[in-house]
């Protein structure tokens, strides 16, 4: 029996299955205590043959391949909960490459009691080449587009609201249950919060690394962040003591400028505050992107990052106010 079981919701990954799949073959942990089980949603490109493939040629590394026909993250998780057969449970995307100790920390901090689950950081990567996808990357680890989410941009050892993918025991599944499928996002903050509210700790090891290939595209970025907005209102009408201001300051904004355009059409003055609050608002996003341009060398990331976190802003709190507004037209019919 394996020690333990890596859990990977997956669709259309043929271009980074075969990376996350490398780094598991090559983790520290002994590769016999491992089990990794693909939750696939029925891909529609190779990810199923590039899959096939890698098993012919590292028949010692055990791949167990399911069927998610729900093809949501949650869905798939919980399958693979259902499947798995280790004392430990790694959950881990298709898009991301862990460290080579990362199964080998994340079993000492669960032995040591750190926490009742345990992750670490994301070092994030362009999902795609060319400008745009680097300035998505650079805005996706940046404070000003993800607030104090830890695990994003800052090294941090501790007592942490959550953490990305994650890793408990089994017998955690037993004492609060398994992940919410009515949420297509957010699943994970769920879960980390019902494992705060039974007494649990959610910890996280800076040491625990992965890399995270962010969106390619600023389409693709936007309908990411709309579905975060979307769900996290849903998450919060269940606990809604978990509200962080960083959450709350997307929908404000959001709302603030509809009002703002609806008046403008009556008072001047309302115009004109509307482009101050816009400049003084794109000069910030310009100014704590200058940092990262010199790193980057070059200068469209001086446009790129401004551009992409404006788009985690507006869609996260679209979504957000959008699932609000149909959440109550649903309840008063």
């Amino acid at each position: 029996m394996p020690l333990v079981s890596i859990i990977v919701p997956c669709y259309n990954e043929q271009g980074t299955i075969q990376l996350l799949l490398d780094a598991i073959s090559q983790q520290t942990f002994q590769q016999s205590e491992i089990e990794v089980i693909i939750v696939d949603g029925m891909s529609t490109d190779r990810t199923r043959q590039v899959i096939a493939e890698y098993q012919e040629e590292h028949p010692n590394l055990v791949v167990r391949v399911l069927d998610n026909h729900q093809r949501t993250i949650p869905s798939a998780l919980n399958l693979g909960l259902d499947a798995a057969r280790g004392q430990y449970i790694i959950r881990l995307d298709a898009h991301s490459i862990p460290a080579r100790d990362y199964v080998e920390r994340c079993v000492m901090d669960l032995q040591a009691g750190l926490g009742d689950n345990v992750g670490g950081m994301w070092l994030i990567r362009p999902g795609g080449k060319g400008w745009i996808a680097a300035s998505i990357a650079a805005a996706a680890a940046h404070p000003l587009g993800v607030g104090d989410a830890y695990y994003r941009h800052t090294p941090k050892t501790g007592s942490v609201d959550t953490v990305p993918f994650g890793a408990f025991r089994r017998d955690l599944i037993d004492r609060i249950g398994k992940f919410n499928e009515n949420l297509i996002a957010n699943e994970d903050y769920e879960f980390n919060t019902r494992i705060r509210k039974a007494g649990g700790q959610v910890w996280m090891d800076a040491q625990i690394r992965s890399i995270y290939f962010a969106r390619a595209t600023l389409g693709g970025l936007a309908r990411q962040y709309w579905r975060y907005g979307f769900y996290k209102f849903h998450m919060l009408r269940r606990f809604p003591e978990t509200l962080r201001w960083r959450q709350a300051l997307p929908p404000l904004f959001v709302m603030g400028l509809l009002l703002g355009l609806v008046l403008s059409l009556f008072w001047g003055f309302v115009r004109f505050i509307l482009v101050v609050i816009l400049g003084v608002y794109f000069l910030v996003l310009v100014g704590g992107a200058l940092p990262v341009t010199f790193r980057l060398r070059d200068l469209r990331a001086l446009l790129g990052i401004p551009l992409a976190i404006a788009c985690m802003h507006l869609c996260w709190g679209a979504g957000f106010l959008w699932s609000m507004i149909s959440s109550f037209w649903r309840d008063k019919r």
